[in-house]
């Protein structure tokens, strides 16, 4: 052997040791041990939480905050004149409307009033959420850098504009785990037969983080949980023979390479072993009071809708699922918008409005939080025609509304404020990260210190930003 060969395979051989080595630290930091426990860990809270749970109420598309919660009356007079450069301000528009030739301001076709002893601003769209009023804490200010529906979303669901980072739920599940163990920690739901942007698996992944920690979808119908029953012919008995000697033969490898994959891979099994009681029970409404189902709206009887859903996760709440994510697609209204807008609050305005009724009445409201939103707002012009009972409304990300309700935040009040034309906003900002960080903090977290290592650098759902917004805690 020559003196190069000898040099090359000891380099070799001794970046593999090192190699090893790392990998194997990183698992076993990672996921020490094969056995899940519900128990938190040590370090975790971080101080005493205010929430329990969250139900997340993700209304994809960008609703229009113009026709819904930020009222507007001088839009309303300056119906179809050009907006003002002043106003603009040279911000950036999207392709769909950067190349018309005219951007005339479009006021909204619905009537505003103020409601509940808080006094906050309701289109004539949401007439049970309106009643709800002195519950929620309305934010005008949110703002966010996408201005497009895939990095929109994302941003929304990850806290990173680019797939790949972990989902919020998942944040909150590797932090706090599960109180549970007969149900996933992280559950979604998707309103059936909607169109609108797709949604992707990656908006509840668990990232870079183990994979036991991404949330679990329910689908309506006879099978919520993908090839969760056992095939013809095989018996529980039989079942949970072969996820016995299955587990023996994980911990062996597990005992050579401690792979956070294996743990996560073995975790995940004896979920879904458990799944197989637990997720007809909790799916199955047949039980719950007429009464109750009713106030969900006509549509809480149609296993998909957005309103089965909202009963469903109020079901899943009281069962211990920390983290509850609704996606009700179909609010991107670029044409159309009366009629869009419309029917998109004839099947959402009543169902959530009943969840945070519900929950309440169950003495559940002060440690569940409720968010309702989406990725971004609405333009206050039109894009495209704008004839004398229709319109579109463009994307716009420099302002938007949300509400939460619950879980330690102030009933009945309106944070934030945009100028007369709702393009901008002029008083308290609260960027995505800011969200993040004030929820992560009613769950009793520091945002700063909610960490894992990957690749050489320690990652946290806020990124290098965020700031908990205090004055909305109560």
């Amino acid at each position: 052997m020559s003196r190069r060969d000898c040099l090359n395979r000891l380099a070799l051989g001794l970046g593999g040791i090192a190699l090893a080595d790392l990998l194997g630290r990183d698992a076993t930091a990672a996921e020490p041990s094969l056995s899940p426990s519900l128990s938190l860990p040590p370090s975790l809270p971080h101080f005493a939480p205010k929430a329990k749970r969250i139900i997340y109420l993700f209304q994809s598309g960008g609703p229009s905050q113009l026709d819904l919660y930020d009222y507007k009356p001088l839009l309303n007079q300056r119906h179809g004149e050009q907006l003002p450069d002043s106003v603009r301000g040279g911000q950036r528009l999207t392709g769909m409307s950067g190349n018309q030739s005219s951007i005339p301001i479009a006021g909204s076709p619905f009537k505003f009033s103020p409601y509940g002893r808080s006094g906050g601003w309701f289109s004539d769209l949401l007439p049970h959420t309106a009643k709800i009023a002195d519950d929620l804490c309305i934010i005008r200010s949110m703002h966010t850098e996408s201005i497009n529906h895939g990095p929109g979303v994302t941003f929304m669901q990850t806290g990173s504009q680019i797939p790949g980072r972990p989902s919020f739920g998942s944040w909150l599940d590797y932090g706090l785990g599960s109180a549970n163990a007969n149900l996933p920690s992280f559950v979604v739901l998707i309103t059936k037969d909607k169109k609108g942007q797709p949604l992707m698996s990656h908006l509840w992944g668990s990232g870079f983080l183990p994979a036991k920690h991404q949330g679990v979808r329910f689908r309506s119908g006879a099978d919520p949980v993908l090839y969760l029953n056992n095939p013809a012919g095989v018996s529980p008995e039989n079942r949970r023979l072969a996820l016995d000697r299955l587990r023996e033969l994980h911990e062996h490898q597990f005992a050579g390479t401690p792979d956070a994959e294996i743990s996560a891979r073995i975790a995940n099994y004896e979920m879904a072993f458990n799944l197989q009681t637990s997720v007809p029970e909790v799916t199955d409404l047949t039980n719950e009071p007429a009464h109750v189902v009713d106030s969900y709206g006509p549509d809480a009887r149609k296993p998909g809708s957005f309103a089965a859903n909202c009963l469903l996760a109020r079901r899943l709440a009281e069962r211990g699922v920390k983290f509850i994510q609704l996606y009700h697609q179909d609010w991107d209204h670029h044409g159309g918008l009366p009629g869009g807008i419309k029917r998109e609050c004839l099947q959402t305005d009543q169902p959530a409005a009943a969840l945070v009724a519900d929950l309440k009445a169950r003495g559940m409201l002060d440690d569940t939080l409720v968010v309702w939103g989406g990725e971004f707002g609405r333009t206050n012009y039109c894009q495209g025609p704008m004839t004398a009972n229709n319109f579109g409304r463009d994307h716009h990300p420099r302002c938007f509304s949300l509400w939460l309700a619950g879980g330690g935040v102030k009933p009945g009040v309106t944070y934030g404020e945009t100028d007369d034309y709702g393009y901008n906003i002029t008083k308290d900002p609260v960027h995505i990260h800011d969200l993040h960080a004030t929820i992560l903090h009613l769950f009793g977290i520091d945002h700063e210190r909610l960490t894992y290592k990957f690749q050489g650098r320690r990652y946290r759902l806020t990124d290098v930003f965020g700031k908990v917004v205090k004055d909305i805690l109560s």
